[in-house]
């Protein structure tokens, strides 16, 4: 693309948290025309309630780029800065949901960079429900936005391999670089007019990516083996798989927080949930083997590996998961 070309681009970007910053990065590595980022306002966050900025907002102020942060995106004074702008390309990368009134303004339209092989797995949380699917390949899609959640006509996709050692945090660093690039890519296409849109199939086959909740991340320790290891990887590091622990037959229960684990095939003749330990390991009796536990997290506690944890900790012949 031209430099001329580069400059008939007036981009705002919109975003908060670090997986957009690569997106933002990767724009003004390119030399491409930011006049605006919009993000989250400020809030307090902690255990100390301390007023943070947003990821997105932090590389913005460090790169001189003017930054709005509105409570309410319908707010007519927020309109009529984002109108001052007056850009011609909207870039959206995990933000929330937007009105007609803001991605219908500029020339070019708005576009969305969603971490997933759109149709498949619309919704707040792609990384984390291709994992616990078991997926093996997922990717990013670039598509314009309309006015439903991740329907609107795709731009661009880019694969990529998921491998059995990947969790969330791993597959996360991974799409936010791919899609750092096809954020490029894409508005490379819309400056130079060659963008061909695909409108997305709807089938009863696809598989979405809602929001997740605690419930969600509470582990059934009578599904299959595999589905429970998936389950802990696609929820690691954040925001974390987790279990009822009863350390004993007296003992209350309490949430233990697994982040790693693998599984071992073995006929056995434990309970399902059953605990079996020693002063070093820790395994979860399931459907046809274990689970053995690597790096958890008690409540209060940090992150640990299970055989620093287990010094600490007191388990009886009958502590079991829940």
């Amino acid at each position: 693309m031209s430099e001329t070309k580069n400059k008939s681009l007036r981009i705002v970007f919109m975003g908060t948290p670090e997986f957009a910053v690569e997106s933002l990065r990767h724009l003004l590595g390119a030399q491409l025309n930011l006049v605006g980022v919009v993000t989250a306002p400020d809030r307090p966050a902690g255990r100390g309630r301390k007023i943070q900025e947003s990821a997105v907002k932090k590389f913005a102020v460090a790169n001189g780029i003017r930054v709005l942060q509105p409570l309410k995106l319908r707010d007519e004074s927020f309109l009529e800065q984002l109108r001052e702008l007056n850009a011609n390309l909207q870039v959206v990368v995990a933000f929330r949901m937007l009105p007609r009134a803001v991605w219908e303004m500029p020339e070019y339209g708005t576009f969305n960079l969603h971490a997933s092989l759109l149709p498949q797995y619309r919704g707040a949380a792609p990384i984390n429900w291709a994992l616990m699917n078991g997926e093996t390949e997922t990717g990013v899609t670039t598509f314009f936005i309309d006015d439903k959640i991740d329907t609107g006509h795709m731009i661009l996709q880019t694969k990529a391999a998921i491998t059995p050692g990947d969790n969330a945090g791993s597959l996360h660093d991974r799409l936010m670089s791919i899609g750092g690039r096809l954020v490029v890519e894409t508005c490379t296409l819309i400056a130079q007019g060659d963008v061909e849109t695909h409108p997305q199939k709807q089938s009863d086959l696809l598989k979405p990516a809602p929001k997740i909740n605690k419930e969600t991340c509470r582990i059934d320790w009578s599904k299959p083996m595999d589905q429970i290891q998936n389950h802990i990887r696609g929820l690691s590091p954040y925001p974390g798989a987790w279990s009822f622990l009863k350390k004993s037959a007296e003992a209350e229960m309490t949430q233990l927080k697994i982040f790693k684990s693998r599984f071992e095939i073995q006929n056995h003749s434990f309970t399902t949930g059953s605990i079996i330990h020693s002063k070093k390991t820790m395994k979860v009796a399931v459907q046809n083997g274990f689970i053995v536990l690597l790096e958890i997290q008690f409540p209060g506690k940090k992150r640990m590996n299970v055989k620093e944890t287990l010094h600490g900790q007191k388990l009886g012949e009958n502590a079991e998961m829940r």
